[in-house]
């Protein structure tokens, strides 16, 4: 009953004129940063906080600004990935896979308002989750040490495995290739420099948005040239803007599992939307069976991960305010904006800031009625985008993508990079190898690594830590069934045609 006070109380301070014009502002803002492929939610929540501090904004408006933003950025990034199949931040990655199937079928607006409803729907649950369960789950967080979290990883690579079904060799040889490019650059633990070829533009490693919109959208743009010669047929558009009661009702169950995995997921300090998103695109993969038609353009390819990054968002709140331990790599640049406030986050801060802390909850609901009354309107305008003549849309692709890749570091080096994987990325793509376990092994191989390093380095060397807690083992076996199961129930389908 406190709790229901509290929150109530928070909702005064997040319904103020002046903190639904911040929150209305953050969310449009936030939404067009993430679909411009490669910004992404930490890029706009750190270009507004100065701004937020120079405003001299109080703090919870502050707050309210940039939580808006954050999730605006989770809403945002499925645009460009449906649309053009260029993912605007990792988390969308999944998007893609049957996201933009569904554009060149057609079905673009279909796409983009499912999405919208289940980012939404998402959203939602995760912040009543994060009402009713934040101080059980912060506990339950903190019993993830390097260990626990290395397994977490190779279960979410073991999960990889399954999204192309009959190819998971192919699937994992994508994996590998992203972990061997998540080792380039200088080493954080000794300071030598890998596999960079004596050259220092790649002292700093392969940076994401090359690489991403090399595979992606490059890549992309060579199979549209070489269909267009080719004869083959582009993305079309349907006219339908919005999806119907029966694919409603097809991705509902798809969206509320993955909402509750997402959220789950988000409380583990550094999992994240990437993590959240390919465990339950794999699982919703899993259930759906011969029923499916994941990678072709089925609807709930689209909802599943759109629901879980977007509940992982909020879920990686929790840590932020209840431990003062950053959920994800946004939450640690908002910390920072508590840090200019001289604020503390922790157990602390609900009993000296309640205000803050309750204004922030009850904005996330705010802002995402926001978001969701912003996006449905302009599904049929981003749709509109699809109609859009080749010998216009091939060059605007092309500039945004080589003027997001030079102003990483603004250089050409880069640009001959993003070149360079574009015709990896194209040459792979022929060979029906995938792209999002690629990137997938990339985002998520530094942090593989450096919780290996971490637990080793606690019992100096001794791999018996990777398999001594419950957590862990539970990982591990999850992790082998997933890697087993499939390929073993794929041989008994096989020989029981035989034998029909």
């Amino acid at each position: 009953m406190q709790t229901l006070d509290f929150l109530i109380a928070g909702f005064g301070v997040a319904l103020t004129p002046g903190n639904l014009w911040v929150a209305f502002v953050g969310a449009l803002v936030g939404t067009i940063v993430g679909m411009l492929p490669g910004l992404g939610p930490i890029n706009g929540v750190a270009i507004l906080m100065p701004l937020a501090f120079a405003m001299k904004l109080p703090p919870e408006t502050a707050l309210i600004l940039l939580a808006a933003v954050y999730i605006g950025c989770e809403f945002g990034g499925r645009i460009s990935a449906i649309l053009i199949n260029v993912p605007g931040d990792a988390g969308a990655i999944m998007t893609t896979l049957d996201g933009y199937p569904m554009a060149r079928a057609g079905l673009g607006g279909v796409a983009l308002s499912i999405s919208a409803w289940s980012s939404f729907v998402g959203s939602m649950i995760a912040a009543i989750g994060f009402v009713l369960f934040a101080p059980l789950l912060a506990r339950w967080a903190l019993a993830f040490g390097p260990a626990e979290y290395f397994a977490l990883m190779c279960f979410a690579f073991a999960c990889i495995t399954g999204l192309l079904g009959d190819a998971p060799v192919k699937a994992g040889l994508a994996a590998v290739i992203g972990l061997s490019l998540s080792t380039v650059g200088i080493d954080a633990n000794s300071g030598v420099y890998r596999f960079t070829g004596g050259d220092v533009h790649l002292s700093d490693g392969v940076q994401f948005i090359v690489l991403v919109i090399g595979l992606f959208s490059i890549s992309e743009i060579l199979l549209m040239l070489e269909q267009h010669v080719g004869g083959g047929g582009m993305v079309k558009n349907t006219g339908r803007a919005l999806f119907n009661f029966g694919e409603l009702a097809q991705t509902w169950w798809s969206t509320l599992r993955s909402s509750l995995a997402g959220f789950v997921i988000g409380v583990l300090p550094g999992a994240g939307a990437t993590i959240a998103s390919a465990i339950t695109y794999t699982t919703e993969k899993r259930l759906a069976g011969a029923n499916g038609r994941f990678g072709e353009g089925d609807i709930r390819g689209v909802a599943a991960p759109e629901a879980a990054n977007n509940a992982s968002a909020i879920g990686s709140f929790v840590p932020m305010l209840t431990l003062g331990v950053p959920g994800s790599g946004t939450t640690a640049v908002m910390m920072g904006a508590l840090a200019l406030y001289n604020i503390t986050p922790g157990p602390a801060l609900f009993t000296m800031n309640p205000d803050l802390v309750w204004g922030l909850i009850a904005s996330l609901f705010v802002a995402n009625v926001i978001l969701l009354a912003l996006n449905i309107p302009l599904v049929g305008v981003f749709a509109r985008m699809l109609q859009t003549p080749n010998w216009l849309l091939v060059p605007a692709i092309l500039t945004v993508s080589a003027v997001g890749v030079y102003s990483v570091h603004a250089t050409t080096f880069d640009l001959g990079m993003m070149a360079v994987f574009g015709i990896i990325g194209y040459l792979l793509r022929k060979q029906g190898v995938p792209m999002a376990p690629l990137i997938l092994g990339f985002v998520l191989g530094d942090i593989m690594e450096q919780n290996l390093r971490r637990a080793l380095s606690i019992t100096d060397g001794d791999v018996g830590i990777l398999f001594e807690s419950p957590i862990s083992i539970s990982l591990w076996v999850l992790a082998a069934l997933m890697l087993f199961v499939p390929p073993l129930l794929r041989l008994r389908r096989r020989h029981a045609q035989g034998v029909a």
